[in-house]
């Protein structure tokens, strides 16, 4: 326990923000105003409370901090219980910083139902930070659902001209296989009589059930990473969305997938993990191939980015069932940078689309003469994506191949494939976008970055150098809790039997 309940303010801040706005009063133009310096402040005082989960943080140990308990429905013993690890951290802290740039690149791109936007835009920050923080399956279940809807809301009422078609494609397909989540969910509460997370990994779970109960889960999460041929809903959400949905939906809402694999689907059924370890191998290399070759066909911005996520969330897939220290600690990383970097081109995206109103690369060509400052930029987060060293993108994927040639030299040489296609469809974008001739007077006319945009990307850039340049920040308090997890799963492979000491199941 703490004497400060950190989590809970940075969990609830934004809810109160998302009120606030909620009663504003005044014509269309004040209630827009209040409602987005409203929206910026909370989120930025967010963002600086959440900073002390970081300086406060015990390095060196998997136990879980900052853990607060409360009763909530006692009768079933399903409890409000939060806390963080080495591993939700991280993804805490990147729900928190990339929230208000949202806002800050919505400032002028959003003009009508502002005030509905931003409070869309808060409640979806509660969600996600408390799904990051959750340690009761229900508890962790209802934020895990809750984004859907706020999700659902910004790409259907602000998204584009199929906006309706893809909230509904992206709530069927995410929300179906949740549904067997929870019936597992269900089952774990029914046999052991408590959602607790620390506690329910106390407990030994029979290797025929466990491949059910795995099966399950992977069906909610399969789709929220997404993998292969699950996928197809990213891409039309992608590019009906706004420019700030795209960012969330790719820096944040594609690392829920990721991190339920490695708080549920590894600690509570190793056996099961081991099984399918195989198959979810075959599916990533699938991925980071096919969805490189489609995106290399694409001609819309925004689904060649789509499309280009799907196959580096295939490197995170690969990397967490290696099951080793890199790859693990490779997948943790790599989802930190894609985050950061593919939210970095969606708004290199936006700045163009805000000047023209089209997604189509052919539009476009020869930006560099008039928008240099957009131009370098747009270039650094390119080679970021291809994995330059000295940035983020080179040391997520370098530990995840690591790890993979570990685990079968033929898994590390296929996913190598994709840092050559990666590079291959990135340079191709940039170089239709920002070389050329201009041949277009639209594209002449257009203006470089503002200082609002400037802003906006300033903090990605630093911290996609900081990731690239002094890794260790971000991986030393990460691998206790890593190292547990790989341990538990040794335990649990070689005794699979046995109920594991409760001294190892604590995370």
């Amino acid at each position: 326990m703490t004497s400060f309940p950190f989590l809970s303010v940075v969990t609830f801040l934004p809810l109160v923000g998302a009120l606030a706005i909620l009663v504003l009063r005044g014509s269309e133009e004040q209630v827009a105003r209040n409602a987005r310096w409203i929206a910026i402040w909370t989120s930025g005082l967010t963002f600086l409370i959440s900073i002390p989960l970081w300086t406060r943080f015990e390095n060196g140990t998997h136990e879980f901090q900052f853990v607060e308990y409360y009763q909530w429905l006692p009768e079933f013993n399903i409890n409000y219980h939060v806390g963080i690890d080495g591993i939700s951290l991280f993804f805490v802290l990147l729900s928190t910083f990339l929230t208000p740039l949202c806002i800050l690149a919505s400032w002028e791109a959003v003009t009508k139902r502002v005030r509905e936007y931003m409070l869309a835009f808060l409640v979806l920050e509660t969600l996600m930070v408390g799904m990051f923080c959750a340690l009761d399956l229900v508890t962790f279940y209802i934020f895990f659902e809750g984004v859907l809807i706020p999700m659902f809301i910004i790409i259907g009422v602000w998204g584009g001209y199929r906006r309706v078609y893809a909230a509904f494609k992206f709530f069927l397909y995410t929300l179906a296989g949740s549904v067997l989540m929870l019936l597992a969910i269900i089952w774990l509460w029914s046999t052991f009589g408590t959602t607790d997370i620390p506690t329910l990994m106390t407990k030994s779970i029979p290797g025929g059930v466990q491949t059910w109960l795995w099966l399950a889960f992977f069906a909610s999460f399969a789709v929220k990473v997404p993998m292969w041929p699950v996928h197809t809903w990213l891409p039309d959400a992608h590019v009906e969305a706004p420019t700030a949905g795209s960012v969330i939906l790719a820096g944040v809402l594609l690392k829920m997938g990721g991190y339920g694999f490695l708080r549920f689907s590894i600690p509570l059924f190793p056996e099961a993990s081991a099984l399918f370890a195989p198959l979810v191998f075959t599916l990533s290399v699938v991925a980071v191939i096919y969805t490189s070759l489609v995106a290399l066909a694409q001609e819309d911005m925004k689904k060649l980015i789509a499309y280009s996520s799907v196959a580096h969330m295939g490197f995170v897939t690969a990397g967490v069932f290696t099951l080793n220290s890199q790859g693990v600690s490779g997948a943790v990383f790599q989802m930190l940078s894609h985050g950061i970097v593919s939210g970095a081109l969606f708004l290199c995206v936006g700045v163009v689309y805000d000047r023209l109103h089209t997604r189509e690369i052919a539009r476009y060509g020869g930006v560099s003469d008039t928008m240099p400052r957009y131009a370098v930029v747009f270039l650094f987060f390119t080679m970021a994506t291809i994995g330059l060293p000295g940035t983020s993108g080179f040391v997520g994927e370098f530990l995840v191949m690591m790890g993979a040639f570990q685990a079968s030299t033929w898994l590390a040489a296929l996913i190598a494939t994709g840092v050559v296609l990666g590079a291959a469809y990135s340079l191709y974008l940039y170089r239709r976008i920002c070389f050329g001739k201009i041949t277009r007077d639209d594209v002449r006319a257009m203006l470089d970055m503002n200082p609002r945009e400037v802003a906006v990307f300033a903090p990605l850039v630093a911290v996609t150098l900081w990731m690239g340049i002094y890794p260790n920040s971000f991986l030393v308090p990460m691998q206790a809790s890593i190292d547990h997890l790989i341990q538990r799963y040794q335990i649990a492979q070689a005794a699979p039997a046995t109920v594991i000491p409760a001294s190892l199941a604590s995370n």
